[in-house]
């Protein structure tokens, strides 16, 4: 009778320094996807853009801030405009590729009221804008901020005559370098920058602005056909259409 031979099966060890090497390059990696992708884009991406583009599981947050991170003492830095992410000349370098031009066309003291009410009061009517600068408004003020894409109009406000209610877009953030519209100067900024008097009567107090493209209680949604602008949502077709 033969002897029975036992078979052992050997495990290789794995070693943690391994593992651990192996989830730098991984992070390593995902850093140069998320780099490349915001390099090549025309536009500020989103997180979930770049999510959609990453590999599965990749904490997109945490990867943007290790990419903000490294780049915040280069030449171009990874800010967060309107909520979306882009790469921008260093603030402190932007001198080098400012280009000095004629401006051929200024906003009227009126339109820059008007563009301030909108942004701190938004939504808000033309109606509402005339109360608060306590001057009627001219037509040409609101249509030249429409033009300029920094406002846009929102809804109508559920009152009699139902008037369109204005707020401001994503090219107002951008123009403007802000995250988002909260990040507007308060009461304190303001009076530091000289922008308002000492003597402010009392009460007086800056409203928190608020972009939230959710329509309020007292709008309803814009209708076809509302403006020639192309501005209202195209009307949804139907079957029988």
């Amino acid at each position: 009778m033969g002897l029975a031979k036992k078979m052992q099966v050997v495990r290789p060890e794995v070693d943690p320094e391994d593992d651990a090497a192996g989830d730098v390059q991984e992070r390593a990696d995902e850093l140069r996807l998320l780099e490349a992708m915001l390099f090549a884009a025309a536009e500020p991406l989103s997180e979930k853009e770049l999510a959609e583009r990453l590999p599965q599981g990749t904490d997109v947050g945490a990867a943007l801030a290790l990419l903000q991170k490294d780049y915040a003492s280069r030449g171009v830095n990874l800010v967060r405009v309107a909520g979306k992410w882009t790469f921008r000349t260093a603030k402190d370098l932007s001198w080098l590729l400012s280009k000095e031009t004629v401006e051929t066309r200024k906003l009227s003291r009126a339109a820059i009221e008007t563009l301030a009410i909108i942004a701190y009061h938004q939504p808000v009517t033309r109606t509402e804008i005339e109360d608060i600068r306590g001057v009627t408004t001219s037509k040409g003020s609101v249509d030249v901020l429409l033009e300029t894409g920094w406002i846009k109009p929102r809804g109508r406000r559920k009152v009699p005559g139902r008037p369109l209610t204005y707020g401001t877009t994503e090219a107002f953030l951008s123009h403007f370098g802000l995250d988002a519209v909260s990040d507007l100067p308060g009461l304190d900024e303001l009076k530091g920058a000289g922008l308002l008097d000492g003597r402010l009567p009392a009460g007086f107090a800056v409203p928190m602005p608020s972009d939230d493209p959710a329509l309020r209680e007292d709008e309803d949604p814009l209708e076809p056909g509302d403006l020639d602008l192309g501005l209202a949502p195209p009307r949804e077709r139907t079957g029988e259409e």
